[in-house]
Order: structure tokens, then C-alpha cells, then sequence
């Protein structure tokens, strides 16, 4: 599943590529998706014109200028690509295809885990699926004392903990491991047995994680591509993901472990750290 930095990806290529045009047509080839598209999204859209590009979690937010707004989630696998025009056939799992005055957004989910609808902008904060959605990384509001207290109350390993959206919004099982690899902290600890001191750590990494990822375009493993067809750079960067058995940087963990970078499973997602940096 694409995780934040993806999804910021995508939203920051969409807005490059189509800025404030206006949305002048619609077509629909599946409205199967996780969430059914309802009837009223095409009139709901048609005809005006974007406004702002944002971001909660995992889901893109495009205002318009009609009074709604656009929620967009690409699901497990889903991507979205642009294009100047639709010379060619549409791709067998292409279900949305958005018409503007810049150009077309094409909405391709091959496991239909995706959702797009669009609902009044006053009303985006109240939709349920932002109920319980923990703070952005980003935001302010997110202090390494208020971390520290939320995780006091949480039992779990810190590992799934940081995949739990109740308690940050947008981080998933890639960059959980290189964050955790980054703040030297151990990924079966238990949440409630990290430190002040290691909060601070702790989200000094996580958003420093995420904005390289950013910057690199996001890491591209196996279905996540950029809107213009490219490559995110990030999965070069990785730390520990993926790479069991091998040395991490700057590390003596093939001697003094023997074995390198450790793979475990946790709540059935693959975790990577390493046993000599990470305590």
C-alpha cells in the first residue's frame, strides 16, 4: 500500500501537472472499487474548478471551487497517472478517468481496494473514514511529550504501534522499520517502555524519514509509480527493509551478531532492524 510520502508524492505531482484547471468531464468503467463510487460524483465535480491540493494521512483532498471537495485513497495498489490526452485504449483496470482543461487523471486499481467520491469541503474533517485518524507526522500538535503519553497507554511491541493510524496518521510497515533503524530503537521494545528522552528520537526520525522519502519520490517496491509513469528513488536508500542478512551502514552487526540485519514477523507484517544499533 502506498504509505505518506507516496501519497504526498502523488498529490504534489497531480497539483504539477494539472494545477487549477477545471474538471470538464467524467468517465466511470468501474464503480466497483472498496467504497462504491456514488451515482452523484460526476455532477458533483463537473464543472468546477480545483482550488488547493492537501493531504490526510493517506488520502489525497482536492478542494474545488463549487463548494466540494475530491477524497481519493489508492488503496493497496492503485496508482494515478496523467496524461495530455487518451490516444490510447484505456488499460484493462483504468475505472476513473478524470477530463480537465490541462490534461486527463487516470484512477488504475487492479485490486479495487481504492476509493474516490467527493462530499462538501466544510464537511471533509467529519467524514468517517477521518474519525479516528491520529495527528499528521507534521503537524505541530505532535510533540515528542504528546507522543511519550499516547504511547504510555499502548502495550503493543512500538513496531505495529507506529502502524496503528489511531496514533499517527500515514505510516506504514516500510518506513516504521527505517524510522525505528534511524531512532535506534528496537522494534519488539514494548510502546509503553520508550522513553521521553527516546520520543524525542523517535519523532525527530519519523519526520525526518519521511521527508527524505519525499524528496526521493517515495519508494517504489512493486506497483507505486509516480503520476508521470517514473520511479520513486527512496527504496536505495533503505537502511535495513528488505535487506536481511546484510550489513546495515556503518555497522559491525555481521560480527559481533553474526547474522546482520534481522527479519521478524510482527501482527503478520515483515519487520527489519538490526540487533547491534537498535536497543
Amino acid at each position: 500500500m502506498p504509505e505518506l510520502p507516496e501519497v504526498e508524492t502523488v498529490k504534489n505531482g497531480i497539483a504539477q501537472f494539472i494545477g487549477n484547471a477545471e474538471i470538464v468531464g467524467v468517465t466511470i468503467r468501474d464503480r466497483r472499487l472498496h467504497m462504491v463510487i456514488p451515482d452523484d460524483f460526476e455532477a458533483n465535480i463537473c464543472g468546477a474548478v480545483i482550488k488547493q491540493y492537501g493531504r490526510k494521512g493517506k488520502y489525497i483532498i482536492i478542494d474545488l471551487d463549487n463548494g466540494n471537495s475530491i477524497i481519493w485513497h489508492l488503496g493497496m495498489s492503485g496508482r494515478v497517472k496523467t496524461a495530455k490526452s487518451l490516444s490510447l485504449p484505456p488499460e484493462k483496470h483504468d475505472h476513473v478517468m478524470i477530463k480537465t482543461t490541462a490534461g486527463f487523471l487516470i484512477f488504475n486499481d487492479p485490486r479495487r481496494f481504492g476509493l474516490i467520491y467527493a462530499c462538501p469541503t466544510k464537511e471533509v474533517d467529519r467524514q468517517p473514514c477521518f474519525a479516528a485518524m491520529g495527528l499528521d507526522p507534521f503537524d505541530p500538535l505532535l510533540t515528542a511529550e504528546r507522543l511519550n503519553t499516547s504511547l504510555k497507554k499502548r502495550k503493543k511491541a512500538i513496531k505495529p504501534t507506529l502502524l496503528d493510524q489511531r496514533l499517527i496518521a500515514g505510516i506504514g510497515n516500510i518506513y516504521a522499520s527505517e524510522i525505528l533503524f534511524a531512532a535506534g530503537i528496537r522494534p519488539t521494545r514494548r510502546a509503553d517502555k520508550i522513553s521521553r528522552k527516546e520520543c524525542e528520537r523517535l519523532l525527530e526520525s519519523i519526520r525526518g524519514i519521511l521527508s527524505e522519502a519525499i524528496s526521493n519520490g517515495g519508494s517504489t517496491l512493486h506497483d507505486y509509480h509516480k503520476p508521470d509513469g517514473s520511479l520513486g528513488y527512496f527504496q536505495n536508500l533503505h537502511c535495513v527493509y528488505d535487506k536481511t542478512g546484510q550489513r546495515c551502514p556503518d555497522c559491525t552487526c555481521m560480527n559481533e551478531s553474526g547474522s546482520g540485519i534481522c527479519r521478524i514477523v510482527q501482527d503478520g507484517r515483515s519487520t527489519f532492524f538490526c540487533p547491534v544499533k537498535q536497543k
